[in-house]
């Protein structure tokens, strides 16, 4: 199906709301790592303002490049606490997300955008506080003249994204959970917090990462030498 056009589906299962409220109580990064180190949307994809925040649930969008008629289609489809996520059928800048879609957006209660293509009216954008990660930021205008689908899977920056899948993104860039796997990472995510926050009082205190990490041992198997002074280096080397 993904690639598939003239599909739009109301209704669809989304990620339960527990696991997205705790999901949305740690970061891009955080939530990268708890998953494996899996679900990051390739690194073009940047927040059109600094500080940018959202988590949510995903409205999938499938466009054609230039074209935004199915974000039109996708407003419908919208829950509060929704991110719409769009991938286009091929390579795209154009500016395809504004300000008067967001309002759409936000009235049907979406709290973001993500879009592997253009955005504009960013001024606008960032005083309405409404967050939009795009490949680009691009004022051309597009058309409304060829459908896609709305709420089918997609292909989004190099990430499959399912309708329902948890979105989460901020400054570090976008990452996808899958909705049935939404609960595990979100459990994953705080035990990570938590051990972080351990080692961060360690760090405050003056212990370096070689202690606490027990490098010491790997990097002397590894060949790394101490010396006391340059003397004794250039002694160790005549």
């Amino acid at each position: 199906m993904i690639g598939q056009s003239g599909i739009a589906v109301k209704h669809v299962s989304r990620a339960d709301a527990a696991s997205v409220a705790q999901l949305a109580k740690h970061g891009v990064a955080t939530i990268h790592e708890a998953m494996g180190r899996v679900g990051l949307l390739h690194t073009y994809m940047r927040p059109i303002y600094p500080g940018a925040a959202a988590c949510g649930t995903a409205v999938t969008i499938f466009a054609h490049p230039g074209d935004n008629w199915m974000l039109h289609v996708a407003a419908e489809m919208l829950k509060p606490g929704d991110v719409a996520v769009l991938g286009t059928s091929s390579g795209n800048t154009d500016g395809m997300f504004g300000d008067l879609l967001a309002t759409s957006f936000r009235a049907r209660g979406a709290v973001g955008l993500v879009i592997d293509a253009g955005c504009r009216d960013t001024g606008e954008l960032r005083d309405m506080g409404f967050p939009v990660w795009s490949k680009a930021v691009h004022a051309k205008g597009t058309v409304k003249a060829t459908i896609g689908s709305v709420n089918t899977p997609i292909i989004c920056a190099g990430v499959l994204v399912h309708p329902g899948d948890v979105v989460v993104a901020d400054d570090d860039g976008v990452v996808i959970v899958p909705k049935l796997q939404a609960g595990n990472v979100a459990a994953s995510a705080a035990a990570r917090e938590t051990k972080e926050a351990g080692t961060r009082r360690r760090l405050a205190a003056g212990e370096l990462g070689l202690d606490v990490y027990g490098m010491r041992e790997p990097l002397a198997k590894a060949g790394l030498r101490y010396f006391d002074d340059e003397e004794a280096l250039r002694r160790e080397q005549k």
